[in-house]
């Protein structure tokens, strides 16, 4: 693969933010998905969020599997670690990094394809063992890498770009979240960057499993009349529920939105979490609840965004596991090998 070096020239007044870095400090290569595509929306939304937030490039694992969503760890934090993995085993690779060093913020970006089909399991796994991280999944209901065939997020009639149309019921990856335990699941759209931005920024200080489905259209292959992963049907079907905000201890951030309930929900790191319900009887607190509007709103051929559920006092791996507060690799001898006497009362305790 060839990766495209931005040019280092830049405007010398370009704003800082709290660590004295631009927001091209926090950019990557030039990206070589398809001009238009929603992808390279969710990037350049994921470089807004970091920069904002003032998180330092180097304490972010990016984790990706394969597909054209997965190309794009490449084009966005640029200083930071990070690893493709194979088709459909990203989870994998992100549990075993975000155990080994519980510091890093810890992004998996996927695809339908690449977690709806074949990584489906490990999707479900990694939900339901609350790894603490943000997964980020570029819907399109296609496969863009294999030219154009459905994938398994694509609603039931939608056509292709042949006018044939879709004979499966789809898999909604948002309801499986919410069902299987993830304690923040949010639904964006690609083209609504006042929207995205806040959600990312508030699913990077979240504790636990948070998860991000952006509906982002594939220009190439599933952006036609008929098809439901279009700019112009999400842009015309969309309903908004819950916006949201962070705000920092030292700074509000403040954000315009339409008029409807508001709510702080205090964030570990001391934060706040600002929801703006747009849907009075909405409660973004409630699992359940969250499932059923889903579902329904989809019957009636909505597609629902925002922020759908937050647990702001929800566990992850660590807390459950009750993993060391270090990282695997600032760890001695003495502490890796406790000895024979140790490793006796280990065995024991399973007797």
């Amino acid at each position: 693969m060839t990766f495209v070096a931005k040019p280092k020239v830049h405007h010398p007044n370009l704003p800082l933010n709290d660590l004295g870095l631009t927001r091209r400090d926090y950019e990557g290569s030039v990206s070589t998905l398809c001009a238009g595509c929603g992808h390279d929306s969710v990037s350049a939304a994921i470089v807004q969020a970091c920069a904002e937030l003032s998180l330092p490039p180097h304490r972010f694992a990016k984790m990706s599997g394969i597909g054209c969503s997965s190309k794009t760890p490449s084009y966005f934090l640029n200083k930071s670690h990070g690893f493709n993995s194979v088709h459909g085993r990203m989870p994998s690779v992100a549990t075993g990094a975000n155990l080994a060093n519980r510091d890093l913020y810890t992004i998996g970006v996927s695809g339908d394809g690449d977690s709806a089909s074949i990584g489906l399991g490990q999707f479900a796994h990694i939900v339901r063992r609350k790894i603490n991280m943000l997964y980020i999944v570029d819907n399109n209901g296609t496969y863009g890498l294999t030219k154009g065939q459905f994938s398994a997020t694509n609603d039931v009639g939608s056509t292709s770009k042949k006018g044939v149309p879709n004979l499966y019921e789809p898999i909604d990856l948002a309801s499986m979240a919410l069902q299987l335990g993830a304690s923040f699941v949010a639904r964006s759209f690609s083209g609504d960057k006042q929207q995205l931005v806040p959600l990312i920024k508030a699913a990077l200080q979240h504790k636990g499993m948070a998860f991000i489905d952006v509906i982002s259209p594939c220009v190439a292959f599933n952006n036609h009349n008929g098809s439901t992963k279009s700019y112009e049907f999400v842009r015309e079907h969309s309903r908004n529920v819950v916006n949201a905000e962070v705000i920092l201890e030292h700074a509000e951030i403040t954000a315009e939105y339409a008029e409807g309930t508001r709510q702080d929900v205090a964030m570990p790191d001391g934060s706040k979490l600002r929801l703006y319900k747009l849907d009075a009887d909405y409660d973004p607190h409630d699992r359940v609840g969250a499932m059923t509007y889903v579902q329904r709103r989809q019957e009636a051929g909505e597609v629902v965004t925002g922020l759908l559920y937050v647990d702001s006092e929800g566990t992850d791996c660590h807390t459950i596991m009750q993993t060391t507060d270090r990282p695997l690799n600032e760890l001695g001898e003495a502490e890796l090998c406790p000895g024979s006497a140790a490793l006796e009362d280990i065995n024991q305790s399973f007797r």
